[in-house]
């Protein structure tokens, strides 16, 4: 289900997610080390298994970086349509057909793409992004958003207000579907989800033997 009318980052998109694994945390789905699961994962896990259980959406927090980002994305969206002669339609939650599982676009494109802004609080990374294209911590999130949504190709942007006298405020990029790493990515996102459902499990038997005392 696409969901169009309502604004992200207000409490009724808040709660059109919680308990979900979203796109833009896959990246945490994913981090794992030679020993096991990494603490990020873990972490992940819990958070959506008290979301589940308290039915409490998870606390808003904004610091000075996603502030930046915020106040700067329509702009960064103006300037690709420009740039792009594309029209960006703007969505606020996309759910997964079958698993408890969605993405958050920064706009659909026509009938195949997509399109994710970023908007870097430090200059720094912009540039390097101008240097050496799209940062691999990203690629978990833009493909899962073809995954979740079945488009072909994703545009990616990195934007930055203050390089517009340099020429340098806009960078984008086309990233093609990649079926073998969404394979791979929607087999992840589906264990995840299997291990939370165990978790909440768990912590049922447990409610239960307790109340039976």
């Amino acid at each position: 289900m696409i969901e169009q009318e309502i604004i992200q980052g207000t409490e009724a998109w808040m709660r059109m997610r919680a308990g979900k694994a979203t796109a833009s945390r896959f990246k945490d789905v994913l981090a794992k080390i030679k020993s096991g699961e990494a603490a990020t994962r873990r972490n992940y896990k819990t958070e959506l298994v008290v979301q589940r259980l308290t039915n409490q959406i998870p606390e808003s927090y904004t610091n000075t970086a996603m502030q930046w980002g915020t106040d700067h994305e329509e702009e960064a969206r103006l300037a690709y349509e420009e740039y792009s002669c594309n029209l960006v339609e703007e969505v606020s939650f996309i759910d997964h057909p079958e698993l408890m599982a969605g993405c958050s676009p920064d706009g659909l494109i026509d009938h195949d793409g997509g399109l994710e802004i970023k908007n870097p609080y430090q200059t720094a990374i912009h540039i390097e992004t101008l240097r050496e294209g799209l940062p691999s911590g990203h690629i978990a999130q833009i493909q899962g958003s073809m995954w979740i949504t079945g488009r072909e190709w994703w545009d990616f942007v990195s934007y930055d207000s203050r390089l517009k006298d340099a020429g340098l405020a806009l960078y984008v990029q086309r990233v093609e579907r990649d079926e073998q790493y969404i394979q791979t990515l929607a087999q992840e996102v589906a264990d995840f989800l299997g291990e939370v459902d165990l978790m909440i499990a768990d912590l049922q038997t447990i409610s239960k033997l307790r109340n039976a005392v």
